[in-house]
């Protein structure tokens, strides 16, 4: 054995000496425990949810006197109690992915301007101002929609429902402001900073030699973008759209407050009235006696459960897109 080969080894041997010292220190230590008790604590507030709303659901479930999964009746506190999530959750799942549809292009859109097409300066000033616009609150989403959007949606449904009718979206025998695409086009606008900002961190993180390499070969700006940027940021995007599509399917006062309440399931989105799991629950839980109270918690746990399972969806399409990062 030759003295270069003992001095690989000795100098091996103490650099896994330092890295089993590196990671004993207190510091590390402490972190490792916060870090796994973040984690834990997590975890334990999500069962907590879960048990609560189990268990405030549990009587008026058993109070029902119609099937809480495929009925459309809302009467909770009549002598005999009749309720069902069916319109709820139709509602709440059409509004909510036309709002993904219509928002997710915008962001991704806007994103990529201020991350590769707008002078420095704009971007960064552009950049605080769509971070600015999650941090609005949602009434006031909710008052700017119903007091100057519900009117100019109106002129706007009589257009589509004129000139494409034809389409059972765009079909009915009314329409009016106060619809499912109106409350839909406030959540896109709503959740359209959300993906936009996350979107826009996936994009600056592509890495500067593919960008480069690309422009070499005399790609054009486009080019660059289509065969650079977002083959490398697609689970990022996906990530984005998934949180945008949470934030919007648990929304609730905005929502509350520009969509009418009407009975029944119709795919016509231009026709007034509607309702979700969110405003269904901002309108009638003050008015509610102990079994609709029951009921509301009821479709609460419906929609925790939706939400979880959208995450978890997302969670899989990353996973699956792992190669492009």
């Amino acid at each position: 054995m030759t003295s270069e080969t003992l001095e690989q080894g000795a100098s091996g041997a103490l650099g896994g000496r330092e890295r089993k010292l590196s990671t004993g220190r207190l510091g590390d230590r402490l972190f490792g425990i916060s870090a796994k008790g973040s984690g834990i604590l997590l975890l334990l507030i999500i069962a907590a949810i879960a048990v609560f709303l189990i268990a405030k659901a549990i009587p008026a479930l058993k109070a029902d006197k119609a099937n809480f999964l495929t009925s459309q009746a809302w009467s909770p506190d009549a002598a005999e109690p009749r309720f069902g999530i069916l319109q709820l959750a139709f509602g709440t799942l059409l509004s909510s992915v036309i709002a993904l549809i219509l928002a997710t292009p915008v962001a991704i859109g806007i994103a990529l301007f201020i991350a590769f097409y707008s002078p420095r300066r704009l971007a960064s000033g552009l950049g605080y101002v769509v971070d600015l616009l999650a941090a609005v609150p949602s009434v006031v989403y909710g008052l700017w929609g119903l007091q100057f959007f519900v009117p100019k949606m109106a002129s706007v449904a009589d257009f589509l429902h004129g000139n494409f009718g034809w389409i059972p979206l765009f079909g009915g025998d009314s329409v009016g402001g106060q619809s499912i695409l109106t409350a839909a086009v406030v959540l896109a606008i709503m959740i359209l900073p959300i993906i936009s900002s996350i979107s826009r961190e996936v994009f600056l993180q592509v890495p500067q030699p593919n960008v480069e390499a690309a422009l070499a070969l005399g790609a054009t700006r486009w080019e660059v973008i289509r065969m650079a940027v977002l083959p490398f940021g697609r689970s990022g995007m996906v990530s984005a759209a998934m949180l945008g599509l949470g934030r919007a399917l648990g929304e609730t006062i905005a929502v509350a407050m520009v969509l009418s309440t009407a009975a029944g399931i119709s795919l016509h989105i231009l026709k007034p009235g509607g309702n979700t799991f969110a405003a269904n629950i901002a309108n009638t839980f003050g008015m509610a006696g102990n079994t609709g109270r029951g009921a509301l918690i009821a479709s609460g746990l419906v929609l925790f459960v939706i939400t979880l399972i959208v995450n978890m969806l997302a969670r899989a399409i990353v996973a699956r897109r792992k190669e492009f990062v």
